[in-house]
């Protein structure tokens, strides 16, 4: 077997080593003699490069190296592109007023029918709620109302719009705080929705049926209509928030989880989707951040602290409505779209009571 080859780090000088070398672990260089470290040499080797073993090590350490840092990009793109997503849109500069773009406006339907919660089931009022019949575009709706009792002081109201796309019971029950509270409450059951007649339009024709409760509403015996409120969870947050930039009816509004900014909120939920995507102006007429500048009495926006999408939303919807002397505001309190509830609803009730 050759003798092991080394090169001398000071002249270069290459020279074999023998068992004496190979023992002491360094070798004095044959020529210059200095003295030459002997690490990983193997017999027939060279010291300029290294063994297979050192080869090995190397790419295992840049194997683990490039797995690391593809694992930090990975995650990181995941990161930045789900962040991403949650940004509110930006809409165009508002140059006209909600209730004015209505009337000139008419959604263009891609699918007319019933709302998309089908499991619905006839509910009769409980004792001491009325079903009532109003009337909306020539659709006679219904809606359930705990009228005053007569000969009582005109008492304030709140016409309370539900969430998802049917009327339950549980909705009734839900805004109980605020008849425990000295408001007359009106819960309305919208076109498409519970076998009713109409075409469910998604955020649109819906304002006119929300809109046209609180007129009866406020027309109710027992109802002081300069006092007249409207509230909503989920998706009769985001009706709430509409129809407080369409009417001058009321006098507050609270939304409890509603959506500012439908272009995100369709995002994973194109079934309920019966309009033009792609028209922009049909996703601006269904978002309150698009017309920031026309809520026409204060609103107050209600989230729970672990929903950061419509949190995102909301906080600018409130910035800009801010920007221009409205008052507008963003309120986050504990829980999700459906423990924060009952929270926000205790605040929007002192809310109520202090606005003059």
């Amino acid at each position: 077997m050759p003798s092991p080859v080394i090169r001398c780090r000071q002249c270069g000088y290459q020279f074999a080593l023998d068992s004496h070398d190979l023992d002491e672990g360094r070798a004095p260089c044959r020529q210059c003699g200095a003295t030459v470290p002997i690490r990983g040499v193997r017999p027939g080797s060279r010291s300029s490069k290294p063994s297979g073993g050192s080869y090995l090590y190397v790419w295992v350490i840049a194997g683990i190296v490039l797995a690391g840092l593809l694992a930090i990009g990975c995650c990181g793109g995941l990161i930045f592109f789900a962040f991403k997503s949650m940004q509110p849109t930006e809409f165009p500069d508002q140059t006209q007023d909600y209730a004015d773009a209505r009337k000139t406006f008419k959604t263009k339907l891609v699918k007319s029918g019933p709302a998309p919660q089908n499991n619905w089931v006839a509910e009769a009022p409980p004792p001491g709620v009325t079903e009532v019949t109003y009337t909306s575009g020539g659709l006679k709706l219904k809606a359930w109302i705990n009228k005053p009792k007569p000969g009582e002081a005109p008492m304030p109201a709140v016409l309370y719009l539900h969430s998802g796309y049917a009327f339950e019971t549980s909705h009734w029950d839900q805004c109980q705080p605020f008849r425990d509270a000295g408001f007359v409450t009106m819960t309305p059951l919208l076109r498409g929705e519970n076998g009713q007649p109409g075409a469910f339009s998604f955020f649109y024709d819906e304002v006119d049926d929300a809109v046209a409760a609180a007129e009866m509403l406020a027309a109710t015996p027992g109802v002081d209509p300069k006092h007249v409120f409207v509230a909503g969870h989920g998706t009769g947050g985001t009706l709430a928030l509409l129809c407080a930039m369409t009417s001058k009816r009321f006098k507050g509004c609270a939304s409890f989880s509603g959506s500012p900014d439908q272009v995100t909120f369709l995002r994973g939920q194109k079934h309920v989707v019966t309009f033009d995507q792609n028209d922009p102006n049909e996703f601006a007429m269904r978002s309150p951040l698009a017309y920031p500048k026309s809520f026409k009495c204060p609103v107050r926006l209600y989230i729970g602290d672990t929903d950061l999408p419509i949190a995102m939303s909301s906080q600018k919807l409130a910035e800009k409505a801010g920007a221009v002397g409205l008052n507008v505001q963003a309120s986050e309190v504990e829980g999700d779209l459906e423990s924060d509830v009952g929270p926000a609803m205790a605040e929007a009730i002192i809310f109520f009571k202090n606005l003059p």
